[in-house]
Protein backbone atom coordinates (compact mmCIF):
# COMPACT_ATOMS: atom_id res chain seq x y z
CA UNK A 1 0.00 0.00 0.00
CA UNK A 2 2.81 2.41 0.89
CA UNK A 3 4.51 1.70 -2.43
CA UNK A 4 1.27 2.48 -4.30
CA UNK A 5 0.78 5.77 -2.46
CA UNK A 6 4.41 6.71 -3.03
CA UNK A 7 4.12 5.95 -6.77
CA UNK A 8 0.90 7.99 -6.99
CA UNK A 9 2.45 10.95 -5.18
CA UNK A 10 5.53 10.79 -7.39
CA UNK A 11 3.46 10.70 -10.58
CA UNK A 12 1.39 13.70 -9.46
CA UNK A 13 4.57 15.63 -8.68
CA UNK A 14 5.89 14.92 -12.19
CA UNK A 15 2.83 16.35 -13.95
CA UNK A 16 3.34 19.72 -15.62
CA UNK A 17 2.03 22.80 -13.87
CA UNK A 18 -1.58 23.60 -14.74
CA UNK A 19 -1.49 27.18 -13.48
CA UNK A 20 0.53 28.63 -16.35
CA UNK A 21 3.37 31.08 -16.13
CA UNK A 22 3.48 34.56 -17.64
CA UNK A 23 5.64 37.66 -17.71
CA UNK A 24 4.82 41.27 -18.40
CA UNK A 25 7.46 43.41 -20.03
CA UNK A 26 8.30 46.69 -21.74
CA UNK A 27 9.87 46.80 -25.22
CA UNK A 28 10.86 49.29 -27.90
CA UNK A 29 11.60 49.69 -31.59
CA UNK A 30 13.83 52.43 -33.01
CA UNK A 31 13.45 54.66 -36.05
CA UNK A 32 10.76 55.70 -35.43
CA UNK A 33 10.69 55.14 -31.69
CA UNK A 34 7.81 52.88 -30.62
CA UNK A 35 7.21 51.54 -27.12
CA UNK A 36 4.88 48.84 -25.91
CA UNK A 37 3.87 46.94 -22.80
CA UNK A 38 2.98 43.28 -23.27
CA UNK A 39 2.32 39.93 -21.64
CA UNK A 40 3.81 36.60 -22.77
CA UNK A 41 3.34 33.02 -21.69
CA UNK A 42 6.52 31.34 -20.50
CA UNK A 43 7.52 27.68 -20.52
CA UNK A 44 7.62 26.07 -17.08
CA UNK A 45 11.44 26.04 -17.13
CA UNK A 46 11.52 29.85 -17.14
CA UNK A 47 8.93 30.39 -14.40
CA UNK A 48 11.27 30.43 -11.43
CA UNK A 49 14.31 31.79 -13.21
CA UNK A 50 14.28 35.47 -14.15
CA UNK A 51 17.34 35.10 -16.42
CA UNK A 52 15.70 32.27 -18.37
CA UNK A 53 12.49 34.30 -18.64
CA UNK A 54 14.45 37.30 -19.90
CA UNK A 55 16.19 35.17 -22.56
CA UNK A 56 12.86 33.69 -23.69
CA UNK A 57 11.11 37.05 -24.01
CA UNK A 58 14.13 38.75 -25.55
CA UNK A 59 14.42 36.11 -28.28
CA UNK A 60 10.71 36.23 -29.15
CA UNK A 61 10.72 40.02 -29.34
CA UNK A 62 13.94 40.26 -31.35
CA UNK A 63 12.52 37.81 -33.89
CA UNK A 64 9.82 40.45 -34.53
CA UNK A 65 12.10 43.50 -34.51
CA UNK A 66 11.55 44.60 -30.90
CA UNK A 67 14.12 45.16 -28.15
CA UNK A 68 13.28 44.06 -24.59
CA UNK A 69 13.69 46.90 -22.11
CA UNK A 70 12.59 45.17 -18.92
CA UNK A 71 10.72 42.20 -17.50
CA UNK A 72 8.25 43.79 -15.10
CA UNK A 73 7.17 40.63 -13.27
CA UNK A 74 6.59 36.90 -13.56
CA UNK A 75 3.19 35.67 -12.42
CA UNK A 76 0.59 32.90 -12.76
CA UNK A 77 -2.73 33.04 -14.60
CA UNK A 78 -4.41 34.81 -11.68
CA UNK A 79 -2.61 37.98 -12.83
CA UNK A 80 -3.73 37.83 -16.46
CA UNK A 81 -7.07 39.58 -16.20
CA UNK A 82 -5.69 42.71 -14.55
CA UNK A 83 -3.01 43.09 -17.25
CA UNK A 84 -5.07 42.31 -20.35
CA UNK A 85 -6.40 45.80 -21.00
CA UNK A 86 -3.03 47.47 -20.43
CA UNK A 87 -1.27 45.09 -22.84
CA UNK A 88 -3.88 45.59 -25.57
CA UNK A 89 -2.70 44.13 -28.89
CA UNK A 90 0.46 42.82 -27.18
CA UNK A 91 -1.44 40.56 -24.78
CA UNK A 92 -0.06 37.04 -25.40
CA UNK A 93 1.07 38.13 -28.90
CA UNK A 94 4.63 36.81 -28.68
Amino acid sequence: MKQTLFALALSLYALPSQAGCYADYKAKQDDPLRLHYGVVELPDAACNNRQAATRQVQQRLEDQGWHLLKIQSIFDESGLKERKESAGEFFLRF
